[in-house]
Order: C-alpha cells, then sequence, then structure tokens
C-alpha cells in the first residue's frame, strides 16, 4: 500500500452560539457554515480547496430547516464538483462516514470529503416564544440524495405500546441492566448518579459545553422542581440535551493530498481501527436487555484492526445518550467501573449537549486532546437509535502501523461479515398476541411533563424467563397511580402477572 494512500483527519471545527439577540442569532446553515470554515482554519488550508472535495456529507438534523442541507452547504462553501448526501439521523452516523470515507480513500476512490452536522432548536424556540417563526428554508434544485436506507425503529406493535420515544426505551434496557448488577433500585439511582456527575465535571471545563455545570450524585439522581422524572429510572438531568446552538465539521483526506495542500503534520490524525455493527434490529428481537453482542463485536473488530487494547486508550468518549448507553458500551469493551480514567472528552450529550449530529462535535474535541498529547490514543462509540446501531473508531497522532510494502493495506472489514454474526444470535420467540401468565423480563414507567407517571410499559415473557423458548410480549399496566407509583419504588423485574390482548393492545396487571 502506497503510504500517501492511508486516510487522515485534517481539518476539525465546532461552534457553540448562545443567547444571542435573535435579530443576528445564526441559523443552523450558519451554524454549520462557521464550523467548515473554522475546519479549513484549522487544516491551515485556503478556502478555495473546497472546490476540490469529492464528498460532501450531512448528518440529517433532528428537526429539519432548509429543503437540502448538503446541496446547500456546496453552495455556500463553493463546492462545484462534489457529490451532496445526508444521512438518516443517528448518533452512529458520524463515525460511520468517517469509518466508510476512510476505506474509499485508502481504495483511491476519492481523495477529500467533508462531513457536518448542525442543530439550532434553542434559537427556533426563543422564535416561538417571541411569536415569530424563523425564516431558515434556502431554495435547493432537488431533495437531498440519502447515503444510506432509514429503516423504521419501532414496529406499530411497539409503538403502540409506548416504545417509540426514546426516553420511554432505554429505560427498559437500564432497568434489565440493574437487574444483572443486583442492584437494589435506591443504589442504582444513585450509581447512575455519580457516573453522570463526572460526565458533568467534563463539561464544566469545555467551552463549547450547552451546561458548562458541575452537578452532584445526588443532584442528577433526586427528583426535584427543576430534575423531573423522564422516563422511570431517568431524571431530566440523565437524558441528551438537545434543544442546542451547535455545530461541527470534519476535514477527511489523504495522506498524499494532505501533503498536497500544505497542511503541517502536526494536524494529521489517523483512524487506527474502526467498526460499524447493529444489533438485532426491533426492540423486542434482542437476545436480552442487560447486554449487547453488537457492542462486543465492534470492540473486538475495532482493537483488533488498531492492534490495540482498551488499557492502550487515553481517552475515551462513550456515546451518553442516557446512562445505560454508557454502562453498556463500558461493560462490553471491557471498563471497569472503577477504572480511573474519564469516559467522555466533551461532557457528554446531556451536559454539553446533543445535537443530532453530537459525535462530530466528539471527534472534534478527540482530535484537539490528541494533538495536545502526540501519540496518545482516543476511542469514539457511537449510538444509534435504541442502542440499534453502533460505530466505533480508534484515532491517534501517530502514523497508522499498516505496511507499506506488503500485502495487507489499511483495510475496514465488510460490516456485513460482523453483522451476520449479530443477524444470527437467537432471541426468543414473540408474540403479538399473548394470554395467559407472564413473568416481566424489564419494564418501565414513563411521565408526563408534570413528572407525574402515566404510563407502565412492561417487555415479558409467557413462562419463565430462563426457558429461551417462552414467548415473550409487550404489554401496557393498568393506569393506577398507585400501581405505577409502586414499580417505582419497588423491583418488578422477575414479577408474574396475567396478560390479556385485546384490539392490538396487550395489558399486563401484576399479581
Amino acid at each position: 500500500m502506497n503510504p500517501d494512500d492511508i486516510p487522515i483527519i485534517i481539518g476539525v471545527g465546532q461552534k457553540t452560539e448562545r443567547d444571542l439577540d435573535l435579530s443576528i442569532a445564526a441559523s443552523p446553515m450558519d451554524l454549520m457554515e462557521q464550523a467548515v470554515n473554522l475546519a479549513a482554519e484549522d487544516a491551515g488550508i485556503e478556502k478555495s480547496l473546497f472546490n476540490t472535495l469529492d464528498v460532501i456529507a450531512v448528518v440529517k438534523s433532528l428537526y429539519p430547516f432548509t429543503k437540502n442541507p448538503p446541496e446547500t452547504l456546496a453552495k455556500r462553501i463553493g463546492s462545484l464538483n462534489s457529490l451532496h448526501y445526508e444521512t438518516p439521523i443517528g448518533g452512529n452516523m458520524p463515525q460511520y462516514l468517517i469509518n466508510r470515507y476512510s476505506e474509499e480513500i485508502a481504495n483511491r476512490k476519492i481523495r477529500f470529503a467533508l462531513f457536518a452536522g448542525t442543530e439550532a432548536m434553542d434559537t427556533g424556540r426563543r422564535f416561538i416564544k417571541a411569536g415569530q417563526k424563523p425564516n431558515w428554508n434556502e431554495l435547493a434544485e432537488e431533495e437531498p440524495r440519502s447515503l444510506v436506507r432509514e429503516n423504521p425503529m419501532a414496529t406499530n406493535h411497539e409503538k403502540a405500546h409506548g416504545i417509540w420515544p426514546a426516553r420511554n426505551v432505554y429505560p427498559l434496557f437500564e432497568n434489565a441492566l440493574r437487574k444483572s448488577y443486583g442492584n437494589s433500585i435506591p443504589d442504582h439511582q444513585i450509581e447512575i448518579g455519580a457516573l453522570f456527575s463526572k460526565f458533568s465535571e467534563v463539561a464544566e471545563k469545555e467551552p463549547f459545553a450547552w451546561f458548562p455545570t458541575k452537578r452532584s450524585a445526588e443532584e442528577i439522581a433526586t427528583v426535584s422542581d427543576k430534575n423531573r422524572m423522564v422516563g422511570w429510572p431517568y431524571t431530566k438531568y440523565m437524558n441528551a440535551m438537545n434543544q442546542v446552538n451547535q455545530s461541527a465539521a470534519i476535514l477527511l483526506t489523504s495522506v498524499g493530498y494532505a501533503k498536497e495542500m500544505g497542511v503541517p503534520k502536526d494536524r494529521w490524525i489517523y483512524l487506527h481501527g474502526c467498526s460499524d455493527v447493529n444489533e438485532k434490529w426491533h426492540v423486542s428481537n434482542r437476545v436480552n436487555y442487560h447486554s449487547s453482542p453488537a457492542i462486543r463485536r465492534l470492540g473486538e473488530r475495532a482493537f483488533n484492526m488498531a492492534g490495540k487494547t482498551v488499557d492502550d486508550m487515553d481517552y475515551f468518549d462513550l456515546y451518553s445518550c442516557f446512562p445505560v448507553a454508557v454502562e453498556m458500551a463500558r461493560d462490553e469493551l471491557g471498563i471497569r467501573k472503577d477504572d480511573p480514567r474519564s469516559l467522555t472528552v466533551t461532557g457528554g450529550l446531556p451536559y454539553h449537549g446533543g445535537a443530532g449530529s453530537y459525535v462530530i462535535n466528539a471527534i472534534v474535541t478527540m482530535t484537539e486532546k490528541l494533538r495536545s498529547n502526540p501519540g496518545t490514543f482516543g476511542l469514539i462509540t457511537a449510538n444509534g437509535g435504541y442502542l440499534s446501531e453502533h460505530s466505533a473508531g480508534i484515532y491517534s497522532t501517530s502514523p497508522s502501523p499498516f505496511p507499506t510494502d506488503g500485502p495487507v493495506p489499511w483495510q475496514r472489514t465488510d460490516p456485513l461479515v460482523d453483522q451476520k454474526t449479530i443477524d444470527n444470535l437467537k432471541a426468543p420467540p414473540f408474540t403479538n398476541k399473548p394470554e395467559g401468565v407472564g413473568t416481566i423480563e424489564t419494564y418501565t414507567v414513563a411521565s408526563g411533563r408534570d413528572g407525574a407517571p402515566n404510563l407502565g410499559i412492561v417487555i415479558g415473557r409467557l413462562g419463565e424467563l430462563d426457558d429461551p423458548d417462552a414467548p415473550r410480549f409487550i404489554a401496557n399496566t393498568p393506569v393506577d397511580t398507585k400501581l405505577l407509583k409502586r414499580m417505582m419504588e419497588t423491583d418488578f423485574v422477575g414479577a408474574t402477572g396475567t396478560v390479556t390482548h385485546n384490539n392490538d393492545r396487550n395489558l399486563f396487571t401484576p399479581n
């Protein structure tokens, strides 16, 4: 392999905008353009070189603001010859872009790519509160081209039972994980509060964090006037914050083109290892709810490609939309609970803030950390859907150790190789129409904006939990405030009850 074909990050930029007067506040596209220009400045290249970009890929914003963001961005920065794509919404997408296009650069299919993302939901909300409507749409010739197929995250049956908003779904994994740990409800609440307290400590020192405030474990874990319960056991301070004004951008190229553009070597960041693996797709079809075979496979693949282990990592940024996303990744990657290394470089989605493209911000911040400490290594994990889609990248300023004259080039394993392994894992059979005695496999209690419990969601089995052939079902409990409160105070995992089916809805009544 010609060493000039090795892929590298050469420029990064990010922007956070707070509390500007609405007359001068940036639109989402303004923020994204600013981040892109910062990336060019960071790489030390002229903006005229944007016209040599082969690919522009934009991560879809959580709230659409203009017809075709990648085409509009290309016009704004003068990229006349590039292909433009929009990815689906997904926290894994930024790392997936790095992995996919690093492979294309290594194979000489392209040589220069730009990835960007943005959100200005905070400004949008302020417009609405002021009785105005932002005019952010810009003319485009066509609808954006999708880079990958966007699959529905939930079945109609799952949606009918409340397994749809992420705030209702991630708690299902959290409560199953708590049970597997053997933690009591109060002890586990403080444990996840302490986990995220450490994230808030990092955010306190990060200039781009939306909430640069250190919070104690007790403050995060305890319901209060400012910290309502959202989806038990998650309080507001445990949820990703997407109502931000943030953007980020990354420039990816080959060593050879970086030299041609005159990018200094101290800007170069190498991707040593990478992987992309999805879990068995629908929540009702998972192997279980306390582990992630996909993340385990992801880590094995990325570390093997890099020739490194988890102990070789100096920095981490584990995707942190909710505590269980961090816990699950930590456990499957083999990071001890008492490991002194920080699990975030930004402060995470609840405190740094989580635009749909948050992982671009994480990669930007990781890049800056690694440049400040040459020779160190950092691992990024990224998660989309409901612990569904996973991507990872291992980065360093140290050159990739791949042979330059041997038979093994820089090579990303085809994701389908690992995906086949995950897809072939056995999961319990599922029934839409359960009847009889059921046992709770996991559950949660959702709350309204007033913090009051209003929906019990159960995933259960018709039979014993240790019977692999016992059919799985999903159901709601009766809307009984006393019952819902009791389910938040007493562990119902493993509890039995009666499940009935009526008009496409299932009702589980605990004994």
